[in-house]
């Protein structure tokens, strides 16, 4: 496929306000609440494992530290603007936040886990008195698969079965490395200032959340105090920890994703940038790495899933980042990008995902940690090889065998995981 970059920078990477999955749950319900003409009087959401799990303890943005996916759900039957697409909680009223409160409170916002999806899958259904709409969102966190009013099927795509997949990730699950490379070496003008906005964005969100006392402030003051030196590694853990720090404490500020994750576009973004920076890595070469990085990451998510047992910021995120980082240092060399895959995936590939939450930051520092150690290693010939563990012969290998993994050996893994967070609420 041609401009490979061009659709995964369009789908994948964009501004989004708060955690993902609250955000998508609150866009499925506006674009269904926007077809009533009454107020909303009941919402019912069903998702899949992951969505679910993502969205039970993350704050929302803009509405006092409030959380889950619940509240993400009413908010978006009231407020009714999914043209805002990931910024939908950006500048709530008080009164539509008193509105969908209510909405909760009163039982009349129900939501279900359907075990049996795989990938992204949200439904909400919206009432406003005798009218009934619904907006199915299948494999995208704002791809519209079904949308039904009174009955009346209005919208459905090819993916309202749950069997296809948009072009371009067919065109990524046949990439090789060497293809991304070559993607990333076409980056136009116009992409590298879009790349270095987000780059801007994520940095602010880091200065956000070193105010909130939170991961990336703790790592901070431990170099204030001597017991950390100040270099790369340390600056690279906290100023993404930071970032990571803000968005799941609600804070309204958005970040640039990538694999349509927020977190995921922090590590994606920030540690290729960070590093680049303090090799004096030109900053054209920086901001095309990071290209490079988010073709990764979208690459590694096509065979792992969009929401996987496994924490994608690790496996996904981390991976990019590090095989940016040896880019930048020595070009499209496939062998060194190769022992970059194997040494972080061989490193941190067993992290779990248990839902978005303040965790996330310590899981996003040990991402930029390992990504960046890894790099370092490959650049100078050094890694893990197919010798050991589930590592494979070249990159491609390795990625579909933890791919692997995660989709049949931890196939319960998520159920598990929902069952303890559910029985703590």
């Amino acid at each position: 496929m041609k401009n490979l970059l061009k659709e995964v920078l369009k789908h994948e990477v964009y501004p989004a306000m708060g955690c993902t999955e609250p955000v998508a749950v609150a866009f499925a319900a506006a674009t269904a609440a926007r077809l009533l003409k009454g107020r909303t009087t009941a919402v019912l959401v069903k998702t899949d494992p992951g969505t679910y799990k993502n969205g039970l303890a993350v704050a929302i943005p803009n509405t006092k530290g409030k959380k889950g996916n619940l509240l993400a759900a009413a908010i978006g039957s009231v407020a009714r603007k999914p043209e805002l697409g990931a910024e939908l909680f950006k500048g709530l009223p008080a009164a539509r936040l008193k509105e969908a409160s209510a909405l909760v409170s009163s039982g009349r916002t129900k939501i279900a886990v359907d075990y049996k999806r795989r990938g992204i899958y949200i439904s909400a259904e919206v009432k406003a008195g005798r009218e009934t709409a619904l907006c199915v969102l299948i494999g995208s966190h704002n791809q519209v698969a079904l949308l039904k009013l009174n009955g009346k099927v209005l919208k459905r795509s090819g993916g309202a079965g749950g069997k296809t997949r948009l072009p371009y990730k067919e065109a990524l699950k046949k990439a090789s490395f060497r293809d991304l490379f070559r993607e990333a070496e076409k980056v136009t003008p116009e992409e590298l200032a879009y790349i270095k906005k987000g780059v801007d964005m994520n940095l602010a969100a880091a200065r956000e959340g070193l105010k909130l006392k939170k991961v990336g402030y703790y790592i901070e003051d431990l170099i204030k105090k001597g017991y950390l030196k100040r270099d790369i590694l340390s600056g690279a853990k906290l100023t993404a920890a930071a970032a990571t720090d803000a968005r799941m404490a609600g804070a309204p500020i958005p970040v640039m994703s990538s694999g349509e994750s927020g977190n995921q576009g922090v590590v994606a973004v920030l540690v290729p940038w960070l590093v680049g920076k303090a090799f004096g890595v030109p900053e054209q070469r920086i901001l095309k790495s990071i290209a490079l990085s988010h073709l990764v990451n979208s690459y590694i998510k096509v065979f792992t899933g969009e929401l996987a047992p496994i924490c994608g910021c690790a496996v996904a995120a981390g991976v990019g980042a590090s095989v940016a980082v040896v880019w930048q240092r020595d070009g499209a060399d496939v062998k060194k990008a190769t022992l970059a895959v194997n040494t972080v995936i061989s490193d941190i590939g067993g992290m779990l995902c248990d839902g978005a939450k303040s965790g996330c930051a310590l899981k996003v520092a040990s991402s930029a940690d390992s990504a960046i150690r890894a790099a370092w290693m490959a650049s100078n010939g050094e890694g893990i090889t197919e010798s050991e563990g589930f590592v494979g012969a070249t990159a491609e290998a390795t990625i579909k065998n933890i791919a692997r993994i995660s989709s049949l050996g931890m196939d319960k893994v998520d159920r598990i995981i929902l069952e303890i967070m559910s029985l703590k609420k």
